[in-house]
């Protein structure tokens, strides 16, 4: 194997983000999608894979490392890399002689964050991810998805070299949050302010759902802190399980306290329609 920080034309002190950089500029350039019937550009697809694969991955970059220093060291010993190369070059005589064949090796597993809405997470969606070498997957978000949950995508990881399986892709799932909508389990709650008028006389208000827009009833003589329910409005479930619920908490706002009308209104009433609530 050539060295890996050659092949991706980096220093030795490369951080894990030079490396992932260095990769994705390289590999865009010769990758067989793109390169059909190249054999030059799908072995130098295949180089820089494994030199990634060795470098993003500690343990194996702290192995090659310390290999290339100990191959140093052993190469000025036996008078430079000249030397070294006519003495394995000399033991592959007595050893069979020949190049051994490449063993096949399984390309690495890659790690992805994918940020999606509330709505999405919820009821599911069809959605695209880069993957580290420049291509675009679909990714299918089932409904009931939590947010920090993993996906894996078969075969999506790293190409495999001299054909050795591909590597896993998965995707960590990163959920927005909604401006009025917030998931409890399987059930959706939001809080809704509305107006003294409409807590004491009742009232349509459009409210939002995963799915779209509804009109809610508020019953006449609502207090804040009422809960109103929204049956079959939250996260859809499969088969039999039934679908979570939007629970509406109602929260009754005050006009301000500069309306002089509505103060001497309270007043007057207060003096004739006392009532205890402690």
């Amino acid at each position: 194997m050539m060295d890996p920080y050659a092949q991706l034309g980096l220093g030795r002190d490369a951080s894990i983000d030079d490396i992932k950089r260095a990769y994705r500029k390289l590999v865009k350039e010769v990758h067989p999608d793109l390169n059909p019937g190249d054999p030059m550009a799908a072995r130098r697809f295949e180089d820089l894979t494994v030199a990634y694969d060795t470098l993003v991955d500690p343990e194996k970059r702290k192995r090659w490392d310390a290999e290339a220093a100990t191959r140093a060291r052993f190469g000025k010993a036996m008078g430079g890399d000249d030397a070294l190369s006519e003495f394995f070059r000399r033991t592959s005589k007595f050893t069979g002689g020949g190049q051994a064949p490449r063993p096949k090796r399984p390309g690495a597993d890659t790690s992805h964050v994918l940020e999606v809405s509330l709505v999405e997470a919820a009821i599911g969606a069809r959605k695209h991810v880069a993957m580290i070498d420049g291509r675009t997957v679909d990714l299918v978000i089932p409904p009931a998805t939590e947010a920090g949950q993993t996906l894996r995508l078969k075969g999506r990881g790293a190409v495999g070299q001299n054909g050795g399986p591909s590597g896993d892709a998965y995707v960590t799932i990163k959920v927005i949050p909604h401006p009025q909508l917030n998931r409890a389990g399987n059930d959706i709650t939001m809080t809704l302010p509305v107006t003294v008028a409409e807590a004491t006389l009742g009232a349509a208000i459009t409210v939002p759902t995963l799915t779209g827009p509804v009109t809610l009833k508020v019953p006449k003589g609502s207090n804040s802190d009422t809960i109103l329910r929204l049956k079959g409005r939250g996260v859809p479930l499969a088969g039999e399980q039934a679908s979570g619920d939007q629970l509406v908490i109602l929260k009754v706002m005050l006009p301000p306290e500069t309306d002089p009308t509505f103060m001497a209104f309270v007043e007057q009433w207060s003096k004739t329609s006392p009532y205890k609530v402690r």
